[in-house]
């Protein structure tokens, strides 16, 4: 019989040997690990934010981690020529810092290792990407390394990320194995459509994971310091952290320069795209997102942040204040050769009115701000909190940590200001609360010393234990790949759909004149009310007489006349939308006040959304629980689709109103699964309910519209169905897609004690002039069939629509 093997005699024989292995096979792996190269290569290496900036973002970035491993190469490269590169980029490396803690013979030491890994190239052409990328595997081979990945930074104008990231996604991406990380700077275009093209054209060379977009508010330590301190204080914060104790949150950037030598920058994006579309509504988004679990997983955070975007509501006109400093216009003209009488109406200054529609923050203001030539510089996130306490004493009896009266408030000091460095801030009356002691030390209050109303021993107050530049920070975590701090291209179109509207409604806005600095005085404080905002004061005088000022819609009066012999209002499209909303909540006001109920059917489209915003946002008195809401047509799709008009009226009307649920009435155009289907029966179910609800099934007001080719509601002149007949619901078909509709027919409308027909848009001009002129042809033109048999028809144009 054969000896048994010495393993099966000794079990522990075979751990001790798996042991062996894996330890054998992480010392490669590290080893492999240690001998990882990282290119890193700077375009626009000669530009003003490199200077200031990126390279000693890159500097620092070695300082962390040479000695954990890695080896680095670093390329500047710039449209400049070799000789003056070189020479530009000498000066720059030269003038580089190490923190304080370094002695200086070793800062010495490390700068001479970075400059001799720093070298500065020409690149332009393909070949030069393609020069590049021979350099960087040959540097690989010949110091027997292994490629980790390369970083991209583009500190260049966004025209100019085309050609280059086609280059290097042909000529220059590294080998399988090896990460590629390009790095983008703002603007990401101008409004949506301009940053879907770019988005959309950075996707053909670039995959997501592969982008990060800078916004260096997000590596600001304060801005940074936004979730990890709501999560580790949640215990404090969870109860708090909500409407039923928020009063409001304030997000200000404020400078003191003004916009000299950049003219040709604020004419294209102004204050909004420049400060407020990114940075403070990043910042709002880290302040109201709803904290993930693990605040640590970027692929959570982002995901919540994107869900905070999608619950922003809809900024209207009257959600924003605008200012422009006294001497603008003038370094226009200056800079940019523009004749005497140009005027600009770039705003260097807003303050807007922001609201979520969740439940977390339902009715709490989100003001944002932020301006030039203004009287301080500072940035600040601060949230305030209710204080329902009343203390019978007088305030110089108050104990500073003690007393229920003092102001409740959570602040992030950004910089700047009377602090002068980042900060957060707690009050005292409020909670003791927990940072990472490693990076934040908590200070003593500095006598004399006060902020928001408050001395500064009122807070508790923490500053980082080494202040460290944004970019640093940033530098760093693109290395690392923690996604978290950066924009994905959801998050950034989703910011632009928020924001684009409102640019778009204040394009011929006329902004109040500020002379600048402390002479502003209060002339740009502004109060809110609902969702509107304005400037506290009137401004009696204009600083500069407007020879070419723009009018504004306030100096045009309503127009009445008469239009196919009824009543016809036009007025500019602000105007326009707040006299039919007045007019619709007087309609509703009587017909409750005469039958207890108020019966309004709507149209979908694109025409009354600001209509329907504007009902939800400024008419309090509006009698919604008496009112029952009706469809005037509907698309054969789902009515949770976008398309679905009931969708529309949801998000711009419903969720805001308080409207009883068994009011509301959606065509039932989606039963049994299936769209439409004439055997479903729905239009003859839609039928039955408005004839055993509505009185003589004559709604109190039917809103319309007026289509390019004369329809209106679904009643199409190619689909002559609906047109006559008993049918009050009938299925129609659409020229346009979705084809199948489901609509009120022009007999039921006809029926209506009012009906009001708005047409809005210059689109609109060719059809409005030729629907004037003709008779009664339906078939033809269905608007015309609109003539109410016993009601009151009124046209509401804008001017556009009306005049051209």
């Amino acid at each position: 019989m054969l000896a048994e093997p010495h393993f099966n005699r000794h079990p522990g024989f075979w751990k001790m040997l798996t042991v062996a292995v894996c330890m054998a096979l992480l010392g490669c792996l590290q080893a492999q690990e240690h001998q990882g190269h990282v290119s890193i290569i700077l375009l626009g290496a000669t530009g003003d934010l490199a200077k200031k900036y990126l390279w000693q973002g890159l500097f620092q970035l070695y300082l962390d981690e040479a000695g954990k491993g890695h080896s680095f190469s670093f390329h500047g490269s710039a449209l400049t020529t070799t000789e003056k590169g070189q020479e530009f980029m000498a000066k720059v490396l030269e003038s580089l810092s190490c923190p304080k803690d370094v002695a200086l013979p070793r800062c010495a030491e490390l700068k001479d290792q970075f400059q001799q890994l720093s070298q500065y190239r020409h690149l332009k052409t393909s070949e030069d990407y393609l020069a590049l990328n021979k350099d960087i595997e040959a540097r690989v081979q010949r110091e027997g390394l292994w490629e980790a990945g390369r970083i991209f930074y583009f500190s260049v104008p966004p025209f100019a990320y085309a050609d280059i990231a086609r280059n290097i996604n042909s000529s220059c991406r590294p080998g399988p194995g090896a990460w590629l990380r390009v790095v983008l700077e703002k603007p990401f275009g101008h409004d949506l459509l301009s940053a879907q093209q770019l988005a959309t054209e950075l996707g053909s060379f670039f995959q997501e994971e592969e982008m990060y977009r800078v916004d260096h508010y997000l590596g600001k330590q304060a801005v940074a310091q936004i979730l990890p301190f709501r999560d580790q204080n949640r215990k404090f914060l969870d109860g708090l952290w909500n409407r039923h104790h928020v009063e409001r949150v304030e997000i200000i950037m404020k400078e003191t320069v003004d916009a000299e030598g950049r003219t040709s920058f604020y004419e294209k994006y102004g204050v909004i795209r420049d400060i407020l579309q990114n940075h403070l509504t990043e910042i709002l988004t880290l302040v109201a997102m709803e904290l993930p679990h693990n605040v640590s997983s970027w692929e959570a955070v982002l995901l919540h942040k994107l869900q905070a975007f999608q619950a922003l509501r809809g900024l209207q006109k009257g959600s924003a204040v605008l200012g422009q400093y006294q001497a603008y216009s003038k370094q226009v003209r200056r800079e940019l050769q523009k004749p005497d009488s140009f005027h600009s109406l770039t705003p260097t200054f807003a303050g807007i009115l922001a609201h979520m529609d969740n439940l977390r923050w339902e009715g709490v203001p989100f003001i944002l701000m932020s301006g030039k030539a203004l009287d301080e510089r500072v940035g600040y996130v601060r949230i305030l909190f209710k204080n329902r306490a009343y203390c019978a004493q007088s305030e110089k009896h108050w104990v500073t940590d003690q007393s229920q009266c003092l102001p409740c408030q959570i602040i992030f000091y950004i910089g700047h200001g009377e602090l002068g460095s980042p900060a957060v801030l707690v009050s005292r009356n409020l909670f003791r609360p927990s940072l990472p002691s490693k990076s934040w030390k908590e200070v003593e209050g500095q006598p004399g010393l006060r902020l928001f109303g408050r001395p500064l021993s009122d807070y508790y107050v923490y500053s980082p234990v080494r202040e460290q530049d944004a970019y640093s920070i940033l530098i760093s975590h693109i290395f690392h790949r923690r996604k978290g701090s950066f924009i994905t291209t959801e998050n950034l179109l989703a910011s632009w759909v928020f924001w684009t509207p409102l640019l778009d409604s204040l394009v011929h806005e006329v902004p109040r004149i500020y002379p600048g600095g402390a002479e502003n005085g209060h002339l740009l404080d502004f109060e809110f009310s609902g969702n509107q905002l304005s400037f506290s004061q009137q401004q009696l005088e204009q600083l500069v007489p407007g020879p070419g000022s723009v009018p504004k819609p306030s100096d045009f009066q309503v127009l009445r006349a008469k239009y196919r012999e009824s009543p016809l209002i036009s007025a500019w499209p602000e105007e326009l939308i707040a006299k039919l909303a007045n007019d619709i909540e007087a309609t509703a006001v009587q017909a409750v006040r005469r039958f207890g109920k108020f019966h309004l059917a709507l149209s979908g489209g694109s025409s009354p959304i600001d209509l329907f915003q504007q009902l939800a946002m400024g008419h309090y008195g509006f009698p919604w629980a008496h009112t029952h809401l009706w469809l005037v047509d509907e698309r054969c799709v789902p009515l949770w689709d976008p398309e679905s008009n009931f969708q529309g009226l949801q998000a711009h009307l419903l969720q805001h109103v308080r409207v009883p649920y068994y009011n509301i009435h959606p065509m039932p155009v989606h039963l049994h699964q299936r769209l439409c289907a004439e055997e479903d029966q729905g239009a003859q179910t839609y039928a039955e309910e408005i004839s055993a609800l509505v009185t003589n099934s004559s709604f109190d007001l039917v809103l319309l519209g007026m289509g390019p080719d004369g329809h209106t509601a679904s009643l199409f002149p190619q689909s002559p169905t609906g047109l006559d007949g008993e049918q009050l619901v009938v299925l129609t078909k659409s020229p346009f897609r979705p084809y199948d509709r489901m609509s009120l027919s022009l007999p039921l409308i006809n029926r209506a004690r009012k009906v009001a027909v708005l047409v809005m848009g210059r689109m609109k001009r060719e059809i409005t002039t030729l629907v004037s002129r003709v008779g009664y042809e339906p078939k033809k033109w269905p608007i015309s069939g609109v003539l109410p048999a016993s009601g009151q028809l009124v046209w509401y144009m804008d001017y556009e629509a009306f005049l051209g």
